[in-house]
């Protein structure tokens, strides 16, 4: 069986916003050939590994040793897994145990699908400044204690705040309609903290994403994610695996295309629609070893979650580099510490972008190959407890409580952490 990429839908017209990729993207796609992927193999992988052979980004295979071990130790330590994505306390959790019919399920899809459709730019030339974006709410649900919220949780809580107020901001019926979600709507639901200077960066086309994909789901899928859920459960008669679902995501959605020609290749990258399936997984991920995941029922193929790769955003790049597994050359440092916009689709965004995808990958080699010696069984069982995806959430973490360490992270050999590369895309 083959993965086959379609071309993109054509974009309808009789919609009051629609998605202009060409202004978004940097490059546009259409013309690069569109491929054939045997099942299983992740295109995002794939040409990632076939971009780095002319990327100016390169593996520390030094580094990437040594960070590896570090990384499995600290996840070990730490106990994390899957279900660590419940213990964030802004998230919005389903209830246990888990039941079709149960109304948090349905609001914990939507509200997912919702936080993956925006979860792009939130990075600030006011970083590190209180007057960057922000939003205040609760530091969790149930909590009395106001904070402000940056970057990715900056989303996270208007969202949740909005939910609080009454706005039903996650059904895609209400955000897909103009007329009951205007623009002037949205525009208050991320409306930004007092301290604040800055607005939340690319609102009209986080408008035009919510409008696209609600319309989407409203006309295929009954006006839920929880809905395109069991289309795909009905396509592979409950066999289905996380790869699958992202392809099914890439095929439906224009916004969760994050593809690019490169030298006239297509190089899929695919952030937020893998991001999307990872964290529906580990939202619904059960509490006992023994039971089978409602969304990836089968006992083989499951969810095959390693089949994803990790996220390429800005924030996970940057831990790369300092934990000595991401190499960059002096031009591209130069570049960074300068805060140089790097365009979308350039040359060294896809470079950064495709060198995390195939760097992780290394680490979770890496660590299979730990935790073979440590078992002395070769490692069975373990490809789906050691992901990419399990990984990049713990980098992510980890590079987030780091902005808050002087010295970086400690306990591995690191360099000095550079800043973040600074792209304006929809993307990431």
């Amino acid at each position: 069986m083959t993965v086959t990429i379609l071309p993109p839908a054509p974009e309808r017209q009789t919609r009051a916003r629609s998605l202009d990729l060409r202004a978004v993207n940097g490059k546009a796609c259409s013309h690069a050939t569109r491929e054939a992927f045997p099942d299983g193999v992740n295109p995002a992988l794939e040409t990632s590994q076939w971009a780095m052979k002319a990327s100016i980004v390169g593996l520390n295979e030094e580094g990437l040793v040594s960070a590896a071990k570090y990384i499995h130790a600290q996840m070990q330590r730490e106990s994390y897994t899957p279900r660590t994505w419940r213990t964030h306390p802004l998230h919005l959790c389903p209830a246990e145990p888990f039941a079709w019919d149960d109304p948090s399920t349905r609001a914990c899809l939507d509200w997912i699908f919702l936080i993956s459709s925006l979860n792009f730019s939130f990075w600030s030339p006011l970083e590190g400044q209180c007057g960057r974006y922000g939003v205040e709410w609760r530091d969790g649900w149930g909590s009395d204690n106001m904070v402000v919220h940056t970057g990715y949780w900056s989303l996270v809580a208007a969202v949740d705040r909005a939910l609080e107020e009454g706005i039903p901001i996650t059904d895609p019926s209400f955000y897909a309609s103009s007329a009951s979600c205007p623009d002037t709507l949205v525009e208050h639901i991320f409306r930004p903290a007092a301290q604040s200077v800055e607005g939340i960066p690319l609102l009209s086309e986080r408008i035009a994403i919510l409008r696209e994909n609600g319309a989407i789901l409203q006309e295929k899928f009954g006006g839920s994610f929880f809905g395109f859920i069991q289309a795909f459960r009905d396509r592979h008669n409950d066999r289905g695996t996380a790869l699958q679902l992202v392809k099914m995501v890439t095929d439906t959605f224009l916004s969760f295309r994050d593809e690019v020609s490169y030298r006239g290749r297509r190089v899929y990258i695919w952030k937020r629609a893998q991001i999307l399936v990872a964290e529906t997984w580990a939202a619904f991920y059960p509490a006992s070893p023994s039971s089978v995941h409602p969304l990836f029922p089968s006992a083989s193929p499951g969810a095959a979650i390693h089949e994803l790769t990790m996220f390429a955003d800005y924030r996970v790049p940057q831990i790369l580099h300092h934990l000595r597994i991401l190499s960059y050359p002096p031009t591209l440092v130069k570049l960074l510490k300068a805060h140089t916009p790097l365009a979308p689709g350039s040359p060294e965004e896809l470079s950064i972008r495709a060198a995390s995808i195939v760097a992780v990958e290394r680490v979770r080699q890496a660590i299979l190959k730990l935790v073979a010696r440590e078992r002395g069984d070769g490692g069975e069982g373990a490809e789906d407890e050691v992901s990419s995806v399990l990984i990049d959430f713990y980098l992510w973490d980890l590079a987030k409580r780091a902005e808050d360490w002087a010295d970086g992270v400690g306990g591995v050999e690191t360099v000095p952490t550079l800043p973040i590369h600074r792209t304006r895309s929809i993307w990431y």
